[in-house]
């Protein structure tokens, strides 16, 4: 389904019914990330996954897009549909929107899980990368692509993974260059949002992998000892939802129900 929004076309999707479900992708990904695990909540709850600006059949709004921007777009589909509680479950880049849309929108939601994401702002290593990949994919988009993607999972999963990760480069690859960027620069201006999320007064799960490479999963377990914040940690890589899916799985439908 298409909104309009801002002169731009929103996409989502909006199946089932019951308490609903806002599935939010990350960076480089779209709707289609949400294929298996969409399925396992559609028996008992209304799922909606949206396209963030700049990624699947959204389309851009600047060079610039910040997560309070993208959450702006997914409270747009939201108030469409009419729905004034909701659960939200983010990977990478979607959980750093769902903290936006959740400032945003406080008294409507009802669970928050930040799936490989994280509340922390990007550090200054992090930023020069990000800054460093924007100038590569200006003329090297595809190969930064297939590299970046293929990062994302640990080393013992990309063999077992080769046929997902041919999948998800083919995803990635439809990104424009325009919401690589955009999106990049966005995610550069996120504050630290641990204080929010702490006090948050909702169901909270953060989901990290032992061997990502872009989550401090560390700081993320020291952060969250003695809070009313569930840390669980994954085996594998960035991409739970791949390497480590039945666990993940356990851990996604306990958190709902």
């Amino acid at each position: 389904m298409i909104l309009q929004y801002k002169g731009i076309s929103v996409y989502y999707e909006d199946k089932g019914q019951g308490h609903p479900i806002i599935l939010l992708h990350g960076f480089l990904e779209n709707s289609t990330m949400w294929t298996r695990i969409k399925a396992l909540f559609l028996g008992k709850n209304r799922v909606i996954c949206v396209d963030l600006l700049g990624h699947g059949q959204t389309g851009c709004l600047g060079y610039i897009h910040t997560m309070e921007q993208m959450a702006d777009a997914v409270t747009a589909v939201l108030e469409h549909l009419k729905l004034t509680s909701y659960t939200v479950i983010g990977h990478s880049m979607g959980g750093y929107v769902a903290l936006a849309l959740a400032e945003k929108n406080p008294n409507a939601i009802s669970r928050l899980c930040l799936m490989n994401s994280t509340y922390h702002a990007d550090d200054c290593e992090m930023k020069l990368m990000r800054k460093r990949a924007n100038k590569i994919v200006q003329t090297n988009f595809e190969s930064m692509v297939r590299m970046s993607v293929a990062n994302l999972f640990s080393s013992e999963s990309r063999e077992s993974n080769r046929k997902a990760i041919d999948m998800v480069i083919e995803q990635a690859l439809k990104t424009p260059l325009q919401g690589y960027i955009a999106g990049q620069e966005g995610m550069m201006l996120r504050g630290n949002k641990f204080d929010f999320f702490e006090n948050l007064k909702v169901e909270k799960l953060i989901v990290i992998g032992k061997k990502d490479v872009v989550v401090n999963g560390e700081q993320i377990k020291r952060d969250t000892v003695g809070t009313n914040i569930e840390c669980q940690e994954l085996a594998l890589g960035h991409m739970s939802y791949i390497e480590n899916y039945t666990e993940l799985s356990y851990l996604l439908l306990r958190f709902v129900e």
